[in-house]
């Protein structure tokens, strides 16, 4: 029975923790022969231990420029709240109490909110200082995760070479392994996309200007769902986009309130306007549903309709654009022939 990612992180961690009581214990009995120090240096061995492992968790879940801004935040509005109350507590001097009390309230209230500012302060930051093996670090919302079917897709290459996008394009391990499944598959087609989908990333990382980023952690709940509820999990606990072309996964990840880049949406957008009226130039390849209909397509995928157009199969024909419809599978557009509506209009003069 395979171990999952969770009893594989907690484990160590938690042997972690019992080495620092451990080394605490032995340092305090070097020091002091008295029990108490004894136990003493082990719950702060321990203490020092739990931090480290708290920090290691943070440093997972959120980019380090955010924990960096928190503690600072924290440390701006403990020395505030200490000096604000040593200000009151100076004027109640006789009232030692009350003047503790003034302390400790304003460093609690400004100590929390200093960290939530700086922390939010540094998950907007554009740009990180530092750099990790030899690339500039960028925060957790600038990171696009990618799921398998967008880089099966293969587009996602061109729109990176084209500039729109910005930022650190991450793939986890669990998606890499999903993908390497697919391209070991025994059933050709599947194969066939799998080692599409390798190709894709091995373009993406050789393109100039562009970090591609695998990911080792795991979602922190530990499930081991399917690859899309943990990609959904991960991108909503790291505060980070999601790049598919999935619609489900779409529809599923805005309801969590993750954003979604979706590559179908944006070839949509970005379709040419037709109007009535234009002209253009298409290839007629098949024939239609109604008697005298030819079949063409735009390189963008899009139906055309030509009216009286059957008798052209296989060649290109100047048509003008009659009607654009837009239904659930796309759009169409209805076209009649040039040559057809300009005999209609010299019969209309005549």
């Amino acid at each position: 029975m395979r171990s999952g990612p969770l009893m594989s992180s907690v484990i160590p961690r938690i042997s972690w923790i019992l080495l620092g009581g451990l080394c605490g214990y032995l340092l305090a009995e070097s020091l002091s022969s008295e029990s108490q120090t004894h136990i003493l240096g082990a719950l702060l061995g321990g203490g020092m231990a739990s931090l480290a492992v708290l920090l290691e968790r943070l440093l997972e879940r959120y980019p380090l420029w955010a924990l960096v801004g928190g503690a600072t935040g924290l440390t701006v509005g403990l020395l505030l709240g200490r000096l604000i109350g040593s200000s009151v507590g100076s004027a109640e001097a006789s009232r030692a109490p009350e003047a503790a009390l003034w302390s400790l309230g304003a460093m609690g209230f400004l100590g929390p909110l200093g960290w939530a500012l700086g922390f939010r302060k540094g998950l907007d930051w554009p740009f990180r200082t530092g750099t990790q093996g030899g690339k500039t670090e960028v925060p957790g919302s600038r990171l696009l995760l990618m799921d398998t079917s967008v880089i099966i897709d293969g587009r996602i290459a061109d729109v990176c070479s084209s500039g729109f996008l910005w930022g650190a394009l991450a793939i986890p391990q669990f998606v890499l392994r999903e993908l390497q499944k697919i391209a070991d598959s025994s059933d050709p087609l599947k194969r066939a996309r799998g080692r599409r989908g390798l190709d894709v990333l091995r373009t993406l990382q050789e393109q100039k200007g562009i970090e591609v980023r695998v990911l080792d952690r795991e979602p922190s709940s530990g499930n081991n769902g399917d690859v899309d509820s943990l990609l959904v999990e991960m991108a909503k606990e790291m505060g980070c986009a999601l790049l598919t072309n999935d619609l489900n996964m779409h529809k599923v990840a805005e309801l969590q309130g993750v954003q979604v880049l979706n590559i179908n949406q944006l070839a949509h957008a970005l379709k040419p306007v037709v109007l009535p009226g234009e002209d253009m130039k298409v290839k007629i390849i098949k024939e239609g549903r109604e008697e005298g209909q030819g079949i063409a397509y735009l390189e963008d995928g899009t139906m055309v309709v030509v009216d009286n157009g059957k008798r052209f199969l296989g060649r290109s024909v100047d048509v003008v654009v009659t009607s654009v419809i837009q239904t659930s599978a796309g759009r169409m557009i209805f076209t009649s022939l040039k040559e057809d509506q300009e005999a209609y209009v010299q019969n209309g003069r005549g």
